[in-house]
């Protein structure tokens, strides 16, 4: 469920709990599969000894710079979720990543389902060229949005969830955009004008925005759905347009919200300011 705004909020609180800088001592994997391209024993080999020298995002991706170079990347996927603890604690039976600190912290990875991943990539190479954009980097523009939609036949929003297109926006801050700019996710890319596309490029904007300083969006009270690194709860719920908004009145019309199915993911739309 994390997207670009919880993934920059666990970044933000990173940095602030003083990560960079932090040499890593002791490296525990308790479940295998979350290490992708390689085996817990690799990964503790790598890491033992480095120090952090940067905490960065893009798009879902945490990263993870290393004194040599190499880079960690981390997915939190479905309910992955990180916290500091200190050593000599007991770790929770869904604390599968544990990563001891020289000053005796621990920064643990926390995830339910086991959906995470953690990778390391040599210095110098892009373990990430495959992505699109960062939807909340200078460089992506209207510009570079109207490119990236060009002559493509899909369905606006599964082309904005994939990836590869535009790094960073779920299934929340699609619908949410896509509200805003008061277009139907069902539109073709190509059927949108040059007025459309500016509008959908600041609604992704505005959204994201809002959300990043609401700390991102938690939904119901589960401890599977999104927490801070500091335990906090996202307050952007609240200001939420649609997403999860069924059956009730749209802010900007007053018609009820309606749940649909739209490439094969659950989607809340206006009937009436989103005309299909």
């Amino acid at each position: 469920m994390p997207e670009l705004p919880e993934v920059e909020t666990v970044i933000r609180d990173l940095k602030a709990h003083r990560l960079v800088g932090s040499e890593i001592r002791a490296v525990t994997v308790r479940w295998p599969r979350m290490v992708s391209n390689g085996t817990p024993a690799s990964l503790a080999s790598a890491l033992i000894g480095r120090t952090l020298v940067g905490v960065s995002r893009r798009g879902k991706y945490i990263l993870l710079t290393l004194d040599n170079g190499a880079c960690l990347h981390v997915h939190l996927r479905m309910t992955g979720k990180f916290r500091f603890d200190q050593k000599g604690t007991s770790a929770g039976p869904h604390d599968h990543v544990t990563l001891t600190l020289g000053d005796g912290r621990r920064l643990l990875f926390n995830d339910t389902r086991k959906f995470g991943r953690f990778r390391l990539v040599p210095k110098g190479v892009d373990g990430l060229a495959h992505l699109g954009p960062d939807a909340m980097d200078k460089s992506f523009t209207a510009t570079v949005l109207r490119q990236r939609l060009s002559g493509r036949r899909r369905m606006i929003k599964p082309l904005l969830l994939d990836q590869t297109i535009l790094a960073g926006l779920g299934n929340i801050y699609v619908d949410e955009s896509l509200w805003a700019a008061g277009l139907h996710p069902r539109r073709r890319a190509d059927t949108l004008g040059e007025d459309e596309i500016h509008r959908l490029f600041r609604a992704i904007r505005l959204v994201l925005r809002r959300a990043v300083s609401n700390g991102g969006t938690t939904l119901g009270r589960g401890r599977t759905n999104f927490y801070s690194v500091a335990g906090r709860r996202g307050r952007n719920a609240g200001h939420l347009k649609v997403f999860r908004r069924q059956g009730e009145s749209c802010f900007r019309c007053g018609t009820r919200i309606v749940r649909t199915v739209v490439g094969q993911r659950g989607t809340h739309v206006c009937p009436s300011c989103q005309k299909d």
